[in-house]
Parts: C-alpha cells; sequence; structure tokens
C-alpha cells in the first residue's frame, strides 16, 4: 500500500483539500446529468454515488484525523448511506495509507523523545494497520511481542478547525435549527479531543479490562503505560482476524462470539454505566481459539442517570404501548420540545414510535435471533422512509439529548456486528448471571 510523507495540518491546508475534493464532486454530478442520457436513472445514481465516495474518501483519507473519523462513524449507518459509501468509508477503520518509515520515526522521537529503536528490542517501522487517529506497528521487548499505536502528527491540534468546517453541512443536512445547538458539535469535539489523549486511552482500557474480565469467551490485551505517551500506546500483540476478516459455517462459534459481545456491552451500559462507543469491526478480533478481543477504548461514553432511566423505559413495551408515559419519556429525552409546533408534536411523537417498536425488539424477549434478515430489513426500511422524507426536512432536527450521538451510535454499531457475527439465540439478559 502506498505510504504519506506528510499530512496537512494547518487550516488552510485543509481546507484546500477539501476544496478539491469538492470541485472533484462538482464534475461528478456533470457526469451523472450526463450519465441520465444514456443511461436508466439508477445505473446513473450508482455510479454518481460511486465516484463521490471514492473522491470524499481519498480526500479525507489524506487529511486522516476528526475529517476521517466522520467517515469511520458513517460507514456504520448502514441502513442509511448508499452502499458504495458503506463499503468505501468501512476502509477507514482499519485499511487507510500508512505514514511513510521515515515519517513514522520522526513522529516517534517528536513524542517520546527517543528513537523507536532505544526502546524497543526489534521496531518495525512499515505499519500493520492505519486507521483514522493513528496506525499499528509490531515490536518486540524482552521477549514479548508488542503492538504500538502511533498517533498522526498535528490531529490533535486541527479538530477543532475540522469541525468547524463540517458544521455548516451537517446544520443543512440534518436542518439543526436554534441557539442550542451547538451542545451536539461540542459533544463530538469533546469525545475526539479525548480520542487523541492516549494516557487518557490506556487509562480508561485498563479499567475495563479489569472491570469486564470476567466475562467468557473475551479477551482483552494489557497495556503498558511506562512505554506509553499522551500520543503513543504500547500494548500486547493480540494475534486474531478483525471482524470482518473473520468468516465460519459453524453456528456455535457464531453464537460463542455474539453472546460476547452482546454480555461485554450489556454489562458496561448497565452495570458501569459507561461504554465502549466506538463498535466498529476493526476494533475487535477472533483469536485462532474463537475468542473475542477488544483492542481499542478511545471512545469510550459516561452514560448519566438522568438519561439511562428515562432512555431504557423508552425500551419497555408498557412504557411504547401508553401514549401518556411513551410522551413523558420523549420530552424527558428532549426528543419533543416545549416549543414545537402541533404538526412537529405529532410526526416526532409517531416517527419514534414507530421507531423504537421496532429497534427495541430484542429487549422484549429472552433471546433473540441476530441473524433474522428480516429484522434488519425492517431497519433498513425504515432508515430509507425518514431519509427520504419531505416532511421530515422541514421540520427543525435540533432535537434530543446530546447523549443520543454515541448511545445510538453505540446501538447501530453493535446491532450490525450482531447481524455480521449472524449470532442466534442470543441470551438478551446474560450479563446479570456473569
Amino acid at each position: 500500500m502506498k505510504t504519506i510523507d506528510s499530512i496537512p495540518t494547518s487550516k488552510i491546508q485543509r481546507a484546500s483539500k477539501l476544496v478539491t475534493t469538492g470541485a472533484k464532486i462538482g464534475v461528478n454530478y456533470l457526469k451523472y446529468y450526463g450519465d441520465k442520457f444514456t443511461k436508466s436513472e439508477l445505473e446513473a445514481k450508482e455510479n454518481l454515488n460511486k465516484n463521490n465516495a471514492e473522491d470524499i474518501y481519498n480526500g479525507l483519507q489524506q487529511l486522516k484525523g476528526s475529517a476521517l473519523k466522520v467517515a469511520q462513524m458513517l460507514s456504520m449507518e448502514k441502513s442509511v448511506l448508499p452502499r458504495a459509501y458503506v463499503e468505501k468509508f468501512s476502509l477507514s477503520q482499519f485499511s487507510v495509507p500508512p505514514l511513510s518509515p521515515a515519517l513514522v520515526v520522526k513522529t516517534f522521537k517528536n513524542y517520546f523523545g527517543k528513537d523507536p529503536s532505544h526502546i524497543y528490542d526489534k521496531f518495525d517501522t512499515v505499519s500493520v494497520n492505519a486507521a483514522s487517529i493513528g496506525q499499528v506497528h509490531k515490536a518486540e521487548k524482552d521477549g514479548k511481542k508488542l503492538a504500538i499505536k502511533i498517533q498522526y502528527p498535528g490531529i490533535a491540534d486541527s479538530i477543532t478547525s475540522d469541525l468547524s468546517m463540517v458544521k455548516p453541512i451537517a446544520v443543512k443536512m440534518f436542518n439543526i435549527r436554534g441557539k442550542d445547538s451547538d451542545r451536539y458539535f461540542k459533544e463530538v469535539e469533546s469525545k475526539l479531543v479525548e480520542e487523541t489523549d492516549y494516557v487518557l486511552e490506556v487509562a480508561q482500557s485498563k479499567a475495563i479490562v479489569a472491570a469486564c474480565k470476567h466475562i467468557p469467551n473475551l479477551n482483552f490485551p494489557n497495556y503498558y503505560s511506562e512505554l506509553s505517551s499522551d500520543r503513543i500506546i504500547t500494548m500486547d500483540w493480540m494475534n486474531g482476524l478483525h471482524l470482518s476478516e473473520f468468516k465460519t459455517s459453524d453456528q456455535n462459534i457464531s453464537n460463542k462470539l455474539a453472546q460476547a459481545l452482546w454480555d461485554f456491552y450489556m454489562f458496561q451500559i448497565h452495570t458501569l454505566k459507561k461504554v465502549h462507543a466506538d463498535p466498529h469491526p476493526g476494533n475487535f478480533l477472533v483469536s485462532p481459539e474463537n475468542e473475542l478481543i477488544v483492542i481499542d477504548f478511545g471512545c469510550m461514553k459516561t452514560i448519566p442517570l438522568s438519561f439511562y432511566t428515562p432512555y431504557f423505559e423508552l425500551a419497555k413495551p408498557a412504557c411504547i404501548n401508553d401514549p401518556v408515559i411513551f410522551e413523558k419519556k420523549l420530552f424527558e429525552l428532549e426528543i419533543l420540545r416545549e416549543d414545537d409546533s402541533p404538526e412537529e408534536l405529532d410526526f416526532f411523537r409517531a416517527m419514534f414510535h414507530e421507531m423504537l417498536s421496532l429497534f427495541t425488539q430484542p429487549f422484549h424477549e429472552e433471546e433473540f435471533d441476530f441473524s433474522d434478515d428480516g429484522f434488519f430489513g425492517k431497519i433498513s426500511d425504515l432508515g430509507s422512509k425518514y431519509m427520504k422524507s419531505s416532511e421530515l426536512k422541514n421540520m427543525n432536527g435540533n432535537r434530543g439529548s446530546k447523549h443520543f450521538i454515541y448511545i445510538n451510535r453505540t446501538f447501530f454499531g453493535l446491532y450490525n456486528l450482531m447481524h455480521d457475527l449472524q449470532g442466534k439465540d442470543i441470551k438478551i439478559n446474560n450479563y446479570k448471571n456473569l
């Protein structure tokens, strides 16, 4: 894979890259209008999506950092984004062009004050995995195989400026109106800042490992604070395949892995009230012994009780089926607003009733079949329905607690991983018995 010798770090450099990408998208639309004369609308639109996805991804992978992280987050929205975008943006999870060996050594010395060869017995300057914020290298010390995660240069300093460039697009796309809309962007910014703090990540990693090590069929690397810094993490090298690469025809293995993944998330959410909020395939491995390995704890979301309680009460059939209680919880979670018009109240009350009646179905059963294509097809159809809704586009999108951003992201990602694993007969409340 081609390597990168430099990353745009200044606001002007990064903005220029986005402008260049925007110009390419403009050309793609001209091609699309031409294709409509010679091809069907479906074929012309597929070509447009494919070309736009490739150009956007190619631009973002050169920027890396929060810009590429947005693509990674969007790749989890399988029921909303066109397939071409999902397939291309999914590469940002663990397969993007890495830094060149020379830039790796330079970056390491800037962060740690020493050449990697002076710290480890062996250090491979060629990356084995590269993602949105950092890349991973193999190393050895005292006979132990290690994984070294190095953050890309300038990423932490560019978060605020990157998001300021993305904000106008997001405001228009989601029709976010009102003076308090900044809370959503501040929530995303705060999490991205945390993800670039590797001292915090090591501390979070050790805490979660200690709290969750009792969960069956689940493994974690050890983390080494003395060999880590604010931009470098040293951990055990873990052998295994990324979830997106793992395939099995043995249903028992699928069920074992899916149950471990589900138990891991339910224990965090309901017991710890803090959750690994980045459930994409690049953060999980399957070991040669067919056990699940969790390898990244950069994005952790604390769930305040004021949000946790009404959020999970909404999942109960008694709440969903009682119009008075249901509406009360929607107001508590800021989904319905005091300044909503009667039309907005009616629309969002009906929309969230339809969505929650479907999405919470696993919590209404003792066991659930996450391999059910019918269930996921309904989720996809519902997502498409509201994405195309002209009525929704005219409504104020500034609604819902800021905590929805990462909690909903967690559940969408978790559901997708459970479906990818084809887990059947998953015990929903098994975490209580561990």
